[in-house]
């Protein structure tokens, strides 16, 4: 039997790499995966092409003779430039995601997997479902650009499945930490900044955390993320679908700084900066749907994902 064609779009990013590492080890399919600025991976098993995607010939090239298109390609940053560039989101997101679902309608690509948030849900005190967002209640302020245009995307992915023979998944996932993210403090999310302050800190000296640290985050490990889209892959029936991934509790991030600094086996006091940018909104996701139709579920704690994280941090930046 041919293996089918998997093309994974930015597949130097944090997700994407670790998709085509993944996928690279599954005899079902024959891995490509897209790069532009970013050196292009050396797994000879993956098949580098680089790719402009905001550009229409570009991406009609790698899309065509492509079965499933996973697309993990998007600019993406921190909480410093959703508040102080929120434009930044908005524009080549919403290009090549419609460049991208075009060719892949031209092109009769079988099935694509798109990777979407949760900035679009209000926060909330109880798990969220998919159903939970109201398109007529406003988004939480400092969302609101990168909020609409992933909701426009998403409904891109359902009216293309409508008019052609497409499968699309959409993955509302929630913060997703772990091997390959990214460990600076200018363009990281809330996990991969932490774990730099902590990594970089003396034992017995502090860290500053931005804002009161008691917004709430629902955190899911790569491996859990990955293991999701190898199910929907195989077991999604219809040819719209649109799931929350995450592992379904908040965290705080005084509570989230205080488990990196824990497993690191430091002792670091926290110091807060009221005057850095946060986002004060809580949320966890009800992930019932993927459970009770691909039975998917969270298969590491916390604790177990930022242990797993350190070890791979201090391997390669050797801390």
């Amino acid at each position: 039997m041919a293996k089918r064609k998997l093309l994974i779009c930015g597949a130097t990013g944090f997700i994407g790499k670790n998709l085509a590492q993944y996928f690279a080890q599954n005899p079902d399919f024959e891995v490509f995966g897209t790069y532009l600025k970013s050196k292009p991976l050396a797994d000879l098993k993956i098949k580098m092409i680089k790719a402009d995607l905001t550009n229409k010939e570009d991406v009609d090239r790698v899309v065509k003779g492509m079965d499933v298109i996973i697309q993990a390609a998007a600019t993406t940053s921190g909480a410093r430039d959703i508040i102080e560039r929120p434009y930044y989101h908005v524009t080549d997101n919403a290009v090549m995601n419609s460049l991208i679902f075009r060719s892949a309608h031209e092109n009769k690509v079988s099935h694509v997997v798109f990777f979407s948030c949760t900035v679009m849900y209000q926060s909330s005190d109880v798990p969220v479902k998919e159903t939970d967002f109201d398109a007529n209640k406003a988004i939480f302020p400092s969302y609101f650009g990168v909020g609409w245009t992933k909701v426009y995307i998403e409904k891109m992915c359902e009216f293309f499945s409508k008019v052609g023979g497409t499968k699309y998944t959409v993955i509302r996932h929630s913060n997703i930490y772990g091997p390959f993210d990214k460990f600076d403090l200018e363009k990281s999310h809330v996990f991969g900044a932490t774990m730099t302050k902590v990594m970089k800190a003396f034992d017995g000296g502090s860290i500053e955390v931005w804002g009161s640290g008691e917004e709430e985050r629902d955190l899911l490990y790569i491996e859990d993320l990955l293991s999701f889209v190898e199910l929907v892959l195989k077991g999604q029936k219809d040819g719209f679908g649109l799931f929350n991934v995450g592992c379904g509790c908040s965290v705080s991030i005084n509570d989230l700084v205080n488990s990196i600094i824990k497993a690191s086996g430091k002792k670091i006091r926290l110091e807060h900066n009221l005057s850095k940018p946060t986002i004060k909104t809580k949320l966890c996701l009800d992930t019932s749907k993927a459970q009770k139709m691909l039975g998917w579920r969270p298969k590491y704690s916390l604790e177990e994902g930022i242990a797993k994280t350190i070890v791979w941090v201090r391997g390669e930046y050797g801390y």
